[in-house]
């Protein structure tokens, strides 16, 4: 037989989830979408501007959860041009060009940031 007593309450660990529940993070999350949107701008490669300048941002709250969804609108012939940029791509000359690993430098200190205030924000509730 197990036999579990305890003794005190849940009150405070009750608290603290309510008041992270009603943690408003939209405007937060709106400023780290565009300071995302901002460092692809910088990182991108250019040649004409194009794709660096199609760069946008979405929050999508589903299922209990909330993302930053970053993309990019610069679409050729129904190849989006950011990704081959990215991974590299075939010519039509049956070259290849390599990938530049430019889109995960470019939003990994906006990820350090985003962890970090929002933890301390948090905390903080």
């Amino acid at each position: 037989m197990i036999e579990i007593e305890t003794t005190g309450s849940f009150d405070n660990t009750s608290r603290f989830l309510k008041r992270l529940n009603n943690l408003v993070v939209d405007k937060q999350l709106n400023a780290y979408g565009h300071l995302g949107v901002e460092e692809l701008k910088k990182a991108t490669p250019k040649r004409t501007g194009k794709t660096s300048e199609s760069w946008t941002y979405d929050i999508e709250k589903k299922d209990g959860s909330i993302s930053i969804v970053w993309s990019n609108t610069n679409v050729n012939n129904g190849v989006n041009i950011a990704i081959i940029l990215q991974y590299g791509h075939a010519t039509r000359n049956g070259s290849y060009v390599e990938g530049i690993d430019y889109i995960n430098p470019a939003l990994q200190s906006t990820f350090d940031r985003m962890s970090k205030e929002l933890w301390k924000a948090v905390l903080m509730s």
